[in-house]
């Protein structure tokens, strides 16, 4: 049997999970911990707006409940509106001494939280020119994902649909041409509300996928973690098992020649 869970390659790393976790919603920090210890993931975002650097007490702090010797910390620029915040907040992770890892998020409005194209390209040009390893998060948009992989992105995660709605691949058709295209990573970020979407995302070809809100809101969360994993795994699987693709017609298990 082929080993079909490689581990996934971004910028010079290799990771075993392909389950990235973002560490919003929560009902606290320690039933967070506990859902990040379940769910096998080896890279987290945190909202540099959230994190707190500096402002409180280290043990109200979010990041003393993230082992970094164990995690990936990757900030992330959730809340800004344009590339100044955004790159801003970057630099603040930076010299707050944060990996020069960011997930890059610019969404200037609050109704649906789609990613601006123009003021993500630019910013993603004026990170990868500082060193930084950006995860570009954008909308399900084949030309915007070739664009930023030009310009020297670690990988792009396009949603499934719009954050935090819980309605999976609604973008399927544009994320299976941004995979075929791809030569870095694809990470599907956003919308995925069960491990049936993970596990779909994974079956067409997606790197990873990033999954927040479903988790930190579930009655429980370690265990809804625990299914996303297998899910992410199961996908993954099944995409390097070279799978028989969809028929436009009935096709019989048996010949019907073994019965004449």
């Amino acid at each position: 049997m082929k080993d079909h869970q490689e581990p996934l390659h971004i910028a010079g790393r290799d990771f075993a999970s392909r389950l990235l976790i973002g560490t919003g919603k929560f009902g606290s920090h320690t039933l967070m911990a506990e859902a990040l210890e379940a769910s096998g993931t080896e890279i987290l975002t945190v909202a540099l707006r959230r994190a707190e650097i500096g402002e409180i007490r280290p043990e109200e702090s979010i990041l003393s409940y993230l082992d970094p010797e164990r995690y990936l910390i990757v900030p992330n620029t959730s809340g800004a509106a344009n590339a100044e915040e955004a790159v801003r907040l970057a630099r603040l992770g930076a010299a707050a001494g944060m990996p020069r890892w960011v997930k890059l998020e610019i969404h200037p409005e609050s109704r649906y939280l789609l990613p601006d194209p123009v003021e993500t390209l630019l910013a993603a040009e004026l990170l990868v020119r500082e060193g930084f390893v950006v995860l570009a998060y954008i909308n399900a948009d084949p030309v915007l994902a070739k664009r930023l992989e030009e310009v020297g992105v670690g990988a792009v995660m396009p949603l499934g649909s719009p954050i935090g709605s819980m309605r999976g691949l609604e973008t399927r058709a544009q994320l299976e041409i941004i995979i075929e295209q791809a030569g870095i990573p694809v990470i599907v970020d956003a919308g995925l509300g069960a491990p049936s979407h993970a596990a779909a995302a994974m079956e067409i070809g997606a790197d990873g996928v990033l999954v927040n809100t479903a988790i930190a809101i579930a009655d429980d969360p370690c265990a809804l973690a625990r299914a996303f994993r297998m899910a992410v795994e199961a996908g993954r699987i099944a995409y390097r098992s070279g799978r028989p693709q969809r028929q436009p017609q009935a096709v019989p298990t048996s010949p019907l020649t073994a019965f004449l």
